[in-house]
């Protein structure tokens, strides 16, 4: 059962803010204490939710581009899907708001948005998406800003992908610092939107096995401080085994509250081999749905945007119409 989701006061996370969010790591044993009053557990989402598709890159570029031969396909196939925002830039100064106007339009459209908190520090191990807080502290007062933009409506939170499946370069200490401000994070997100749900990382069906990243999840706290679990994000396996996966890891993960969202955005062809980098071949998959079928898997998202690269076929993020094209089934681009 939850025991945190209470752990911070609406009162509390200002303070933590104002206070320029002082990391002190894992919750002392008399904060946890004060804690054991549990919120209600967020209900499942209806099988008809309708998930935000908020203008970004594909967006931009087919409006830019209206006698392209590759904008019909890339508009129907991608940029007509709703899709996760990603927040990875580091401007606590405009956070707050930059999220405000995602969930403000989906409070005035009906729909749920998908946002990705992606800050931590070490980000991807220094790999092609570097970056994040410059520590721990300033990575809690961001935190403490997003969550203050999300609002009283219902949200998903992808928290910090790679978090958890992608800790080689942290030493124990490391490892624990990471943990305990994951844990932090999503008291912070669930004080200030009671109604938002917060996914741990749980890497995909070809990185971990179950068992493993089951363990890593519950050092992290996901019982105790998330909602559930997500897999496959920025990867291409396919959705059978991504469902088959998340239900095996909930199951060892023992607590029957917990779910899982998976990316289904680029796994249509499924994935070519370990490849993980802009592979060639692949194509969109299903698209986003709250009706999966599957009691424990409350949605099949896109949250990585098809056609943002990986950081091999050019910069991390960038919008790429070729690569956008191809995943839309148009052949090789160009």
């Amino acid at each position: 059962m939850r025991t945190s989701r209470a752990a911070l006061t609406s009162t509390a996370l200002g303070l933590l803010v104002a206070a320029g969010a002082v990391f002190t790591g894992p919750l002392a044993p008399d904060r946890a204490a004060a804690t054991t009053q549990d919120a209600p557990a967020a209900a499942g989402l209806p099988d008809d939710t309708v998930f935000l598709n908020h203008p970004d890159q594909v967006h931009a570029w087919v409006a830019a581009n209206p006698d392209d031969h590759r904008r019909p396909l890339v508009e129907s196939r991608i940029a007509d899907r709703p899709q996760a925002l990603w927040f990875s830039n580091y401007e606590p100064d405009e956070v707050t708001a930059d999220v405000a106007a995602v969930t403000g339009a989906a409070r005035e459209a009906g729909h749920v948005p998908v946002l990705v908190s992606y800050m931590i520090p070490n980000r991807d191990c220094g790999g092609a998406s570097a970056g994040g807080a410059p520590d721990f502290p300033a990575y809690l007062e961001w935190t403490g800003r997003f969550a203050a933009g999300l609002g009283d409506g219902t949200s998903l939170v992808v928290l910090e992908p790679d978090s958890l499946a992608l800790t080689t370069c942290l030493d124990g200490a490391g490892r624990a610092e990471r943990f305990a401000a994951l844990r932090e994070a999503a008291d912070l997100i669930h004080a200030a939107a009671p109604q938002a749900r917060v996914y741990f990382d749980a890497g995909h069906s070809g990185w971990h096995a179950p068992e493993t990243i089951a363990a890593v999840l519950a050092e992290a706290g996901v019982a105790a401080h998330g909602d559930g679990i997500y897999s496959n994000v920025s990867n291409y396996h396919r959705t059978a085994d991504e469902t088959a996966f998340a239900e095996d890891v909930l199951n060892r993960l023992g607590d029957p509250e917990l779910t899982a969202v998976i990316d289904t955005s680029r796994n249509g062809n499924g994935p070519d081999g370990d490849a993980w980098c802009d592979p060639p071949g692949r194509l969109v998959g299903d698209a986003p749905t709250a009706a999966t079928g599957h009691d424990r898997i409350d949605a099949l998202l896109w949250i990585k945007r098809p056609g943002e690269l990986d950081g091999c076929a050019g910069p991390a993020g960038q919008f790429s119409p070729d690569m956008a094209y191809a995943l839309a089934g148009g052949g090789s681009g160009g």
